[in-house]
């Protein structure tokens, strides 16, 4: 645990009050109704800088002239079929990425939808591997104020007006509403999974305005964690002397981003339940035969809060109700007329014409008075399909609500949030199926904000670090609910129509079949069964039928020389105890990549750097990624090098394994796994050449900064790979192989001698041994390897003065001499001090590099610099003198 006060920051904390009016937080005192005392905060008014893109030198374009022609034929392949490359560097975004964003909405695994800092909805990935950046401008927040009988009052959008794509007042859409709120008086405040928009008098200057937005991500609660929903709850308080009528709108367009609102074939249709929970759902049907997605949104009847809807109105001059005539009828009434909830379904809209939604929230605030009010946004999109065909079914086996439709899911999750102590004795919650789920659901749902803060607060109110640390340690876990993840449930079989046999089969040993979720460029795994078979997976290179097939888990084992019992391979320090959770439904990214291991793909794809073929995937080899197009079925997707001859994946799958294996000390894990990792070892020893236990790159980018050459031994890839040889060997020791951990051990020792002997130069490890200009680098992932030991619990590399002489070479050059250490750790530096130009990644800052760095300072006690290194991502990333 840190020690000591670490406030390198050049501001210590960043308090609400600089933001807000004291008086005005005082308003806000119960129920997490005011910001937390740390977060990110921006004002509504707040410049979102446009973000730079790489760019590439003279000489690196003309050295790339030949991938970037390779390329363009790729892509332009790809999209002849409908397909999108997974790199394309030519295709312009529609929408300028910016540095706007704020806290996305939904769990995990059921897609995500981004909410910027300013209110804009933005960021749709509903549907996998598709993300539509730009904002729907319809999906919005609005209020309406009337005081003393209606002579004051107040209409505007909760969103500041200068948006792209706002035409003139006169038309007969969105631009025709009253973007009337400044934000220079309102402020966003983001701590994942929560965010807060606070209102400190406007539009009204005596209406003091809170919006709390909550995220089902509750700590060790796969089951809520998973639900496709977010809730808004907004408290209002009247500082006036008057009585307020204020009615608060959430408008939604029946779209999943992009110009899918103009495909036409879409339905809105309201509903209302008895506890009070009503709304409109809006069914999506999207284009390429892909699955359809329904929308709730809704807002919660209370004593004191009328809610009314609008089904249907349009943002066209031709449609039967307007935008424009919406917006006037809330101006004029405050809601919408009651026997809306008696409409059906619309007709369906026409090619070219959008179909948008309203909920309105009717209350009255007294004088120095408060009311809260509830609405919630959720969707359902039951199947995922890949563009190459396969559909699977999103996880349903924790909520148990694949045959309900989306109003029920969404009645029982605002009311059980929002309603405490309402009925749910709806005709849809009478069903067995629901109770059940609602029983277990009702308890944590209750209680999950209680939960995340019991989660947060002990780093939170840690006065020893720094207080910018503390807010983006929770922030940065966005990308588990934005980065595209798809969690499926594999007892449906996948629809296939390639005739392609799936290899997502249900396990012989166990009654449990296995569940994944998908990210867009890796994977992210839920898996409930235990698999220890080694499984060959061969294809037909022309395409033809899949064949899985099945060998012993038993394998030869190979012996090693006896190196006596060396100490970086006794067991870790922290005994391997039983599972820490036993939950069986709950595994981990690694059972897919070790099955991945073992596979092999003979298709022939190829390669764009050198214009050379070779096979999808080799067995021994981890593969790149997973897949795009055909998750599973087709991995790799990434096709610039052939990644099996890269020399950092197969180390780094070895570590991860380890590092899980002991933290969760679960052995049926190990003990499935093993082969895999086993083959992982062996693979990799062809690349040992001079049979000095160390590996040797190959002269071209073999490795995941696959723009940057290295020459023999490599500092990066080496440190890996010693660190992998001994968390085999430990791992190997715990499952009882002990002639394999022999081996590793005995390969270990000469691999070190020979790693010291080539690259250590007295204060660092050069970048490689080779006589390149640049051999002699100072790289920041130097020690990748340590850090990956220190943090699994694993003796150290090196010895302590090597590693912290390296550290500090890091601090010193990588860090501190690019703008002062307030960037983060550049990927190289010439010893002279200048940063290596000798490509477009030796010069650039990673955040995930520096983090590394950052952590292997904290394991070897320097604090002060690893604190100092970390901030410099902060200063970079997320603050506004940054670039966002």
């Amino acid at each position: 645990m840190v020690s000591g006060n670490l406030f390198h920051s050049r501001r210590n904390s960043w308090p609400p009050e600089e933001y807000i009016n004291r008086a005005t937080l005082q308003l806000f005192d119960f129920d997490s109704e005011a910001p937390p005392e740390q977060a990110w905060r921006r004002k509504l008014n707040s410049h979102a800088s446009i973000l730079k893109e790489f760019s590439v030198t003279f000489t690196e374009a003309i050295k790339m002239v030949r991938l970037g022609i390779r390329l363009w034929h790729y892509i332009r392949e790809e999209a002849s079929h409908g397909r999108k490359a997974p790199i394309d560097p030519f295709t312009r975004e529609s929408c300028k990425p910016s540095a706007s964003q704020g806290v996305p909405l939904g769990g995990m695994g059921s897609g995500s939808i981004s909410r910027g800092f300013r209110g804009e909805f933005r960021h749709f990935q509903i549907l996998p591997g598709t993300c539509e950046t730009s904002p729907v401008m319809a999906n919005q927040f609005s209020i309406f104020i009337s005081r003393d009988g209606g002579n004051k009052k107040y209409a505007s959008v909760l969103a500041p007006g200068q948006h792209e794509g706002l035409g003139k007042s006169s038309d007969q859409g969105i631009s025709s509403w009253g973007w009337n709120l400044t934000g220079q008086h309102s402020t966003y405040h983001a701590l994942f999974p929560r965010a807060w928009t606070i209102y400190d008098g406007e539009p009204d200057p005596e209406l003091k305005i809170s919006c709390r937005q909550i995220s089902p991500f509750i700590p060790h609660n796969y089951r809520e964690s998973s639900l496709p929903t977010s809730v808004f709850v907004y408290t209002l308080v009247n500082t006036g002397k008057e009585r307020a009528k204020v009615s608060l709108l959430f408008t939604w367009a029946n779209s999943i981003g992009g110009i899918s609102h103009l495909s036409g074939d879409h339905v809105n249709e309201p509903f209302i339940g008895e506890d009070g929970v009503s709304g409109v759902l809006l069914h999506h049907k999207t284009a390429k035969d892909n699955p359809p997605v329904t929308y709730a949104i809704a807002a919660c009847e209370t004593q004191n809060v009328s809610v009314s809807v609008l089904p249907c109105f349009g943002l066209n001059e031709g449609s039967c109700v307007t935008a424009k005539d919406m917006w006037g009828k809330m101006v004029q009434d405050g809601h919408f007329d009651r026997e809306n909830f008696m409409k059906g379904p619309s007709m369906a809209s026409s090619p070219g014409e959008t179909h948008c939604a309203a909920v309105s929230a009717s209350t009255w605030v007294e004088p120095h008075g408060k009311c809260t009010v509830a609405f919630a946004v959720a969707w359902s999109s039951p199947k995922v399909k890949f563009c190459k065909g396969k559909a699977y079914r999103r996880e349903v086996e924790y909520v148990g609500l694949e045959n309900l439709p989306c109003s029920c899911i969404f009645l029982l999750v605002i009311s059980s949030i929002w309603s405490p102590g309402g009925t749910l004795n709806t005709m849809a919650l009478r069903k067995q199926q629901l109770r059940t789920w609602c029983m277990t659901l009702l308890p944590i749902i209750r209680c999950g904000e209680e939960e995340i803060e019991k989660w947060q607060n002990p780093i939170l109110k840690d006065d020893r670090l720094p207080e910018w640390y503390k807010f983006t340690l929770f922030n940065e876990l966005y990308f588990l609910v934005a980065g595209g993840t798809v969690w499926i449930d594999s007892k449906i079989p996948a629809e296939d129509s390639s005739g392609i046999k799936s290899i997502i089969t249900n396990n012989k040993k166990t009654k449990r079949t296995k569940a994944r979720i998908v990210h867009r460029s890796a994977a992210i795994v839920k898996e409930a069964s235990v698999n220890g078979s080694d499984t060959s997976v061969n294809v037909d290179p022309e395409g033809g039928d899949m064949a899985s097939r099945r060998s012993s888990d038993e394998e030869e084992s190979s012996t090693g020389g006896n190196s006596g019992g060396e100490n970086h391979f006794s067991a870790p320090s922290n005994k391997l105890t039983e599972p820490m959770n036993d939950d069986d439904d709950v595994g981990s990214i690694q059972r897919e990549f070790a099955n991945a291991v073992l596979s092999e793909d003979t298709r022939k794809v190829k390669f764009l750097a050198e214009g050379n073929w070779g096979i999808r995937k080799v067995k021994g080899a981890i593969p790149h990624d997973l897949g795009t197009h055909d998750p599973w079925h087709e991995m790799n997707a990434y096709n610039i090098h052939d990644t099996s001859r890269w020399k950092d994946l197969n180390p780094k799958f070895v570590l991860q394994v380890y590092r899980d294996f002991a933290a969760t000390g679960d052995f049926s894990f190990g003990a499935d796994v093993w082969p895999s990792v086993r083959a992982a070892i062996e693979y990799m020893e062809q690349f040992d050449r001079d049979n000095d236990g160390l590996i040797e790159n190959d002269g071209f980018p073999d490795q995941t900064y696959d723009a940057w050459t290295v020459h023999g031994v490599s500092a990066y890839c080496g440190s890996l790979w010693l660190a992998a040889l001994q968390a085999a060997a430990a791992m190997a020791i715990q499952l009882g192989d002990e002639a394999f951990a022999e081996k590793c051990r005995g390969k270990f020792i000469k691999a070190k001698a020979a790693f010291e002997q080539k690259l250590w130069n007295g204060s660092y490890f050069n970048y490689d041994s080779g006589s390149s200009n640049n051999s002699k680098s100072i790289q920041a992932d130097q020690l990748a390897g340590q850090w990956y030991t220190a943090a699994s619990g694993l003796p150290d590399l090196f010895d302590d003065q090597k590693i912290q002489s390296s550290l500090q070479k890091i601090y010193d050059f990588n860090v501190m001499k690019v703008r002062g250490g307030r960037m983060g750790a550049v990927n190289g530096m010439h010893p002279n001090g200048k940063v290596d130009e000798t490509c477009m990644q030796s010069r650039e800052i990673w955040t995930g590099v520096t983090y590394a760095a950052a952590a292997t300072m904290i394991h070897a006690g320097m604090k002060e610099q690893a604190f100092a290194t970390a901030e410099g991502i902060f200063t970079a990333g997320w603050s506004e003198e940054g670039y966002g």
